[in-house]
């Protein structure tokens, strides 16, 4: 009876190992839109020659900026706009909120252009500003138009048109397992 039940319980789990596996190998679910990877850089597979910046209404946060692929972007109150812009987020803060890539030309929709700017990051890549304030995403928004890192930690908020802060009272002050670094 031992000898059967252990049995069971491999062959069950040997199944479930190969179910695994094939459901990793098939990719191609057919589905048009891929998800985001999390904590990859903003616009991974954008042309090299062009970001977008525009705007868009998110319920609970207000009009916001998003990137080309409308996903919300953000801004870090330990970084600073003036008199030099800085990012003040590496490492694992960078994991959490993958920097805006700056990687060309800046298209720009709702948004006044020469609020658009660049900052250099400490490992030489360029990252989007905007009225000084770099830009940022947040892994957890998995959708366009979700803004679950709106007021996480009290210090990321979504960022207005302008480059100012989001109204705070909207998704995510803490929730959904953020970071405020």
């Amino acid at each position: 009876m031992l000898r059967t039940q252990r049995f069971a319980v491999g062959a069950t789990a040997g199944a479930f190992v190969i179910a695994l596996a094939v459901s990793g190998c098939g990719s191609g679910s057919g589905s048009s839109t891929p998800s985001p990877p999390t904590g990859s850089s903003v616009n991974s597979s954008a042309p090299p020659s062009a970001d977008t910046l525009s705007t868009a209404k998110v319920d609970k946060v207000g009009t916001v900026v998003v990137d080309g692929k409308g996903f919300v972007l953000y801004r870090f109150d330990k970084d600073t706009a003036q008199p030099v812009p800085r990012s003040n987020c590496y490492g694992a803060c960078a994991t959490q909120w993958p920097p805006a890539p700056a990687t060309g030309r800046v298209t720009v929709k709702g948004i006044d252009k020469s609020l658009v700017g660049t900052v250099t990051r400490t490992d030489g890549s360029k990252q989007l500003t905007l009225a000084g304030w770099p830009l940022y995403r947040y892994a957890q928004d998995d959708q366009p138009h979700e803004a679950y890192g709106q007021g996480v930690g009290g210090i990321w908020f979504a960022a207005t048109p302008t480059g100012a802060k989001a109204a705070s009272g909207a998704t995510g002050t803490t929730s959904g397992g953020g970071s405020g670094y």
